[in-house]
């Protein structure tokens, strides 16, 4: 189990959070804004919500032992 796992799915649900429930804050950020800027309102949600589901399945596999990160 890669404690790092934790950090990958609580910065999914985090991510696809402010997705689904499209809060202003979020989308407002600085670096949201750009992603807002390219694809509009709509596809920056799917964009962080689609991002999200995959940071936390990645941390998933992670906490399972089926992914591992190397380092070295």
């Amino acid at each position: 189990m890669d404690p790092m796992g934790w950090f990958f799915v609580a910065a999914g649900l985090f991510s696809l959070c402010g997705g689904v429930f499209d809060w202003d804050w979020y989308m407002n950020a600085r670096k949201a804004r750009f992603i807002v800027s390219l694809v509009g309102r709509g596809g920056a949600r799917v964009f962080y919500i689609a991002g999200g589901w995959l940071l936390a399945v990645l941390g998933v596999l992670m906490l399972l032992g089926i992914l591992t990160i190397k380092t070295r």
